[in-house]
Formats: C-alpha cells, sequence, structure tokens
C-alpha cells in the first residue's frame, strides 16, 4: 500500500512542475508589462515635474518684472506729489507760463542755433527725426516756401539749370539746409 500512495503524489509532484514551466513565460511577460507600466508612470511623473518646474520659474522672472514696473510706476507716483516737477511738466507738455510771462516758440530751431541733431551729423537721419512739428505746420512751411519767390545770386544761372555748385536752384547751401523740412513734409502730404 505504501506504493500505491506513492505514485499519486509523484503523479501530483509531475503534474505541478509541467505547472510551473507553463506558467514561467506568461508571468515573465506580466511582470514585464507590469515593469513597462510603472516606468512609463515615473517618467509622465518626471516630464510634469520638470515642466512645472519650468513654469515657475517663468512666473518667478514675470514676478519680478512686474515687482521692478510696480517700483518705476510707485517712483513715478512719488515724483507727481512734487509741486516743481508738476510745474516743470506743464511748462514743457502744455506749454503752461506763469503771468507776466512770454512764451517764444521757435518754429525751426536748427535754423537759428546752426545745430543739428547727432544723427544728421551722421547722415542717418529719418523722417521722424529731422522734424519736430506736426506734419500741418510742416505742410503750411512747405506751401509758405513753395509761394516765396526765389532768391538767386548775382550772376547765377536761370532756374532750371544746374549751376555746378550742388545747391539746388541757385539758392545758397544753408537756404537748401532750411528747406529739407518742407521737401520731407511735402513727400508726407502726397
Amino acid at each position: 500500500m505504501a506504493t500505491s500512495s506513492r505514485k499519486p503524489a509523484r503523479q501530483r509532484a509531475q503534474q505541478q512542475s509541467k505547472n510551473h514551466t507553463n506558467r514561467g513565460p506568461v508571468s515573465f511577460f506580466f511582470a514585464v508589462i507590469i515593469v513597462v507600466i510603472g516606468l512609463m508612470q515615473l517618467v509622465s511623473t518626471f516630464h510634469d515635474y520638470a515642466m512645472n518646474l519650468s513654469e515657475l520659474n517663468a512666473l518667478k522672472k514675470q514676478e519680478a518684472a512686474l515687482e521692478a514696473q510696480k517700483r518705476d510706476l510707485e517712483n513715478d507716483i512719488a515724483r507727481w506729489d512734487d509741486k516743481a516737477y508738476v510745474t516743470a511738466q506743464a511748462r514743457e507738455r502744455l506749454g503752461f507760463v506763469f503771468p507776466g510771462e512770454v512764451s517764444v516758440h521757435v518754429e525751426h530751431p536748427e535754423a537759428v542755433t546752426g545745430s543739428t541733431t547727432a544723427n544728421s551729423k551722421n547722415g542717418t537721419t529719418t523722417s521722424n527725426e529731422q522734424s519736430s512739428l506736426p506734419w500741418y505746420k510742416e505742410l503750411a512751411y512747405a506751401f509758405e516756401q513753395a509761394d516765396a519767390p526765389k532768391k538767386s545770386a548775382a550772376g547765377s544761372t536761370p532756374m532750371g539749370e544746374s549751376s555746378g555748385t550742388g545747391s539746388e536752384s541757385g539758392s545758397s547751401p544753408s537756404a537748401g539746409a532750411t528747406a529739407s523740412p518742407s521737401a520731407s513734409s511735402s513727400s508726407k502730404a502726397q
């Protein structure tokens, strides 16, 4: 009887070993799938962390810029509390004068002082830098210059011919320099 009880135990052991060998590859693939899913979750977590960190740094930079802008605006507000600053701004921006004062406005200060902007000396002026008057005043100035008779030097050629001196229409070079705002204003009007 002992031998008969051993056979079923051996058969059971063989069946269990066959089941273990059959379960090996399946359990390995399940383990690999679980590891891959875990790695995907880990990578996703690190990606979210990196994105949040970069967003936090961008917000910190934006906060610093806004703080600087706030300080500048607070300085401007404090400046406007000063009566001397308000007076200077009213004089400069709005042209206010105190009673008894006379306000004098020079239409073309470069003609009076003889100086031009630093950029025009270098030869790199733009139309905005060249003219400081509003376009309608420049247009009126251009019409005044067009209606005024041309002054020609004694013995110069007629207005249609070139005199070879490089000045336009026989006028002096200084007159050509003062007429340049009118040329830019007439091109703007067209």
